[in-house]
């Protein structure tokens, strides 16, 4: 670090608080993850804050403790007070995986008096901490980053990062904002922390097939969770409010979850334009609801195949299916003027010859590693990591997909990043109808292609 120019009184702790240190290195990972334990010399405590309890945020929270000894996790929100209580209790006492060693548990820190419910919960945990982990359905995102930016945290934030453009539009602003104050923030587009990737597309970047031609990205499954209303009413013993039973089902509406070509095949595309070096100009696809149409199903689609475009003129193709008993496929493919790469880690010549093979049977957890390097760079004074940019271009090119397989129409990069048809609504209250309301048969609006405007 830059010692010369650093005010008398500065600290890490200074650093933690308002991200003033000089910049030191560069922005973008290291190809060999800096364990944080090389710093657990450091004395001061990283208090953090969890915004967002359901199972990714415990996951991270856990992930989080683990990443350094300094580290206490010392406040938590959600919507619901059961989640956030459910949340704590799998954190210090799980059911389902091995307990946290003693040290680790010792620095859960959490009073009832700093456990938050309701939509203004995380305004509540921000005074209380110096990192804050970002895991609430997406809509919330654009909202939450930008108040523990305004605040001067470091921020760990799952990806997507919004779930409509103007969304995007306030991340990335939001993102120039951390930049300035040198705050890091890593997304959890975790691939990007994965050995395996980072070894495999610097590869095909140091041009191991030629000029990549066509990419083939999937995500096919059998679907997730559905909370339906009636046992949603029998488990509160009582009628709920529209805005709460689609806060409590919210993979199924687009304001909240942006459809799971944007939630979870994010992922994926994500991939596509790192290996093609940018997001792509235009797209054009297909979908529909097949298989998952009941009415606790919202809105979204069961499945989408989609066209990319980029400016080279290079293809991606791209699949997301959510229906049991089908060939499921979670991977990545591309094929070069030279060779192909058929899938993560390999790739082989124009006559089939293996050039590269990947052995991964020590690679570290990718959804450790990239709390072990965020924190490994705040206990180091450093300014290293700034996913923001990626995010955002990961999250808008998932949203782009998604106005095409809606509409049944070319869309371009102008088209999505410009629109300003805002999903999300600016109140949000139990008492207040959510922006998508059922009609008299408890159904939803389903976007239908060549009638859905493209901002759908």
């Amino acid at each position: 670090m830059d010692t010369k120019n650093r005010p008398a009184s500065w600290t890490r702790r200074d650093f933690v608080k308002g991200g003033t240190a000089a910049v030191v290195g560069s922005a973008v990972a290291s190809q060999f993850p800096l364990r944080a334990s090389a710093y657990y010399g450091v004395d001061d405590t990283i208090r953090v804050g969890l915004i967002g309890c359901g199972g990714r945020g415990t996951g991270a929270a856990v992930q989080a403790l683990q990443a350094a000894e300094n580290v206490q996790l010392v406040a938590m929100c959600d919507a619901f007070m059961d989640r956030v209580e459910e949340s704590y209790g799998n954190i210090v006492a799980p059911e389902n995986s091995d307990p946290l060693p003693e040290d680790v548990l010792a620095r859960v820190q959490v009073p009832k008096e700093h456990m938050f419910d309701g939509f203004d919960g995380y305004q509540k945990v921000l005074p209380l901490v110096d990192v804050v982990i970002l895991t609430t359905p997406p809509g919330f995102r654009p909202v939450h980053f930008d108040a523990a930016v305004e605040a001067g945290k470091q921020v760990f934030m799952e990806k997507p990062l919004a779930t409509d453009a103007p969304g995007v539009r306030q991340i990335l602003a939001t993102g120039e904002k951390a930049r300035a104050r040198k705050l890091n923030v890593v997304v959890g587009l975790q691939r990007h922390y994965q050995t395996v990737y980072r070894e495999w597309v610097s590869r095909l970047h140091a041009g191991a097939i030629g000029d990549i031609i066509l990419g083939r990205v999937y995500w096919n499954g059998g679907g997730v969770w559905v909370r339906d209303r009636a046992s949603l009413e029998e488990e509160a013993q009582r009628k709920i409010t529209e805005m709460e039973y689609q806060m409590r089902n919210w993979y199924y509406f687009n304001w909240l979850c942006g459809d799971h070509i944007v939630e979870q095949h994010i992922h994926n595309i994500d991939v596509g334009n790192w290996v093609m070096k940018g997001h792509p100009v235009r797209a054009q696809g297909q979908g529909g609801r097949l298989v998952r149409t009941g009415m606790d199903h919202g809105e979204i689609y069961d499945h989408h195949f989609v066209e990319f475009e980029y400016a080279s003129g290079a293809r991606v193709l791209s699949q997301c299916r959510h229906m049991p008993d089908c060939m499921n496929r979670v991977s990545e493919g591309f094929h070069g003027s030279r060779g192909a790469a058929p899938s993560p880690g390999e790739i082989i010549g124009t006559f089939g010859n293996v050039i590269y093979k990947h052995r991964d049977k020590d690679d570290p957890n990718p959804y450790q590693v990239e709390h072990d390097e965020l924190f490994a760079a705040i206990n180091a004074g450093e300014f290293k990591y700034e996913d923001t940019q990626n995010g955002a271009e990961a999250t808008m090119s998932s949203i782009m997909g998604r106005m095409a397989t809606y509409t049944g129409q070319v869309i371009t990069w102008e088209d999505a990043i410009n629109d300003d048809v805002q999903l999300v609504p600016d109140k949000l209250a139990w008492d207040v109808d959510p922006p998508v309301m059922p009609d008299k048969h408890g159904r939803y609006k389903i976007p239908l292609p060549g009638v859905a405007k493209p901002d759908a």
